[in-house]
């Protein structure tokens, strides 16, 4: 289950692994060849702004230090965003955004945190009715807490 507190007490979205169709209709979808849960890289995940539950519609309120809670069967992995969504956007071909340790081809542009070797990054698209473009926020893994 994914939490975002920004988004309210009741926000809990599914987490699925990969992100066909099937799997973003039901929730988020997490990104393959990018870092499992809590693993050094780039943990990426995505989800719909519009269909499928929306759970991404309201990304651009997001903010730095707004929190990313997973939850796991055996564990509960707290993310803290280090970027504003509304300062990055990329073309469906940006997938630097994914890579193991993101870094971004526009000089000066918005980079994930390099004081972290466990990041986060949430995509979805831009637009409300495109998919031409994806924002994008990074974070990094701020606490691990195992359940008994």
């Amino acid at each position: 289950m994914v939490r975002i507190p920004r988004f309210g007490n009741d926000y809990e979205i599914p987490l699925l692994e990969g992100v066909r169709d099937q799997e973003l209709a039901a929730g988020f979808g997490h990104i393959s060849r990018t870092a499992q849960l809590g693993d050094r890289g780039n943990f990426a995940i995505a989800g719909h702004r519009v269909t499928h539950g929306e759970p991404l519609r309201d990304m651009p309120l997001l903010r730095p230090g707004n929190k990313v809670v997973v939850e796991t069967g055996r564990a509960i992995y707290t993310y803290q965003l280090d970027t504003n969504p509304n300062n990055l956007v990329v073309t469906f071909k940006g997938v630097w955004v994914i890579a193991p340790r993101p870094s971004n081809p526009d000089e000066g542009g918005v980079n994930p945190t390099r004081s972290s070797k466990r990041l986060l990054t949430l995509v979805t698209c831009s637009e409300l009715f495109s998919t031409d473009n994806r924002m994008v926020a990074f974070g990094h893994l701020t606490k691990v807490e195992a359940k008994s």
